[in-house]
């Protein structure tokens, strides 16, 4: 697995260029196949929130009295952090962070296994 920084340091750059080169060998092995051989991962935060109905929204007012404001914006109930693996066919596998867990090495490697024993 390889991570691309925003702000790579002279070391890091040398790191990328050879993963570069490494696909770039892949690809010229076997062009046909080199789609079938790569897996990306990226994540994302879901937030959600609590959404009043029309009903709940509804209030007594006088014809000529002006309408309410609404808010448009307003703070989410939650979030929840999705890991996503996908390949050329698609979805490979999704997984969303359990609440109160951080995510260290021993969570991402949990998540190459499981992805591995797919």
């Amino acid at each position: 697995m390889k991570w691309v920084l925003k702000c790579l340091n002279v070391y890091q750059k040398c790191q990328q260029c050879q993963s570069s080169e490494q696909l770039l060998e892949l690809f010229l092995r076997d062009p046909n196949d080199f789609l079938s051989q790569l897996v990306t991962m990226d994540e994302t935060w879901l937030y959600h929130y609590d959404l009043e109905t029309k009903q709940q929204s509804m209030e007594w007012r006088h014809s000529g009295s002006p309408r309410p404001k609404k808010i448009r914006v307003q703070k989410s109930a939650g979030k929840d952090l999705a890991s996503i693996f996908w390949d050329k066919d698609g979805i490979l596998l999704i997984d969303y962070l359990p609440k109160d867990q951080t995510i260290n090495a021993e969570y991402y490697s949990s998540l190459l296994v499981r992805l591995k024993d797919l």
